[in-house]
């Protein structure tokens, strides 16, 4: 199992570097000013480096069976790249997913960047397939844009799970903003497909390890 206090200390690390990382993308200090911040994060990274793990070297905070990642670019609490994502699930094949998006998520001028709404839809999408006992990989995504999605607004993702043929499922999720339920920002339909044993094996191997959260369920 996972250390909880390695998992404390990376959720902290995380949350400090997006507060750089927000902070970074707003400032407008003079460039000496710049230039100095920028040897101190440089420093900083040596310190991070000095032991580190592989391209495709798992995470010793990660969970690869149940598809628990701590450095996901959508939920990770220690990537600084991450909004993150808070999201639930329920055995029934429904996942929910609330976030904040800011200025580092920013497309048009106080807008947020479409692939970044894709990629919201896609988590809370393969959470719901996960939920309900299906592994899976995103094989198709379509999504639909209905109004712009405001930076610093509360928003909520919710989707549930379609049906299942073989190795493939179905879901289809929604998009809106918390204070105002009824209209709907984006929506998105996902194809997703279980990967056999064998192949995910393969298609792993790089790994060293066992994942088993995109596999044919039984």
């Amino acid at each position: 199992m996972p250390d909880p206090g390695r998992r404390q200390a990376v959720g902290e690390l995380g949350t400090a570097l997006r507060d750089l990382v927000d902070a970074a993308v707003r400032t407008e200090v003079p460039v000496g000013e710049l230039t100095g911040v920028a040897a101190a994060v440089r420093d900083l990274a040596a310190r991070l480096r000095a032991e580190g793990r592989g391209l495709f070297d798992v995470a010793s905070v990660d969970d690869p069976a149940t598809g628990e990642r701590w450095y996901s670019p959508v939920y990770g609490p220690g990537n600084p790249v991450a909004p993150p994502v808070v999201a639930t699930d329920s055995p029934d094949g429904r996942a929910t997913g609330r976030v904040t998006l800011g200025k580092a998520h920013e497309g048009p001028p106080g807008l947020v960047h479409g692939g970044v709404v894709a990629t919201v839809l896609d988590h809370v999408l393969a959470r719901a397939v996960r939920a309900a006992g299906k592994g899976g990989l995103t094989a198709t995504l379509t999504v639909t844009y209905r109004r712009p999605v405001r930076l610093g607004v509360a928003l909520l993702a919710t989707a549930e799970t379609g049906t299942t043929e073989g190795r493939r499922t179905t879901a289809t999720a929604r998009l809106v903003a918390e204070d105002d339920p009824g209209t709907t920002l984006a929506e998105a339909e996902g194809l997703f497909v279980a990967l056999r044993p064998e192949r995910a094996a393969d298609v792993f191997a790089p790994t060293g390890r066992d994942v088993a959260a995109w596999t044919t369920r039984s």
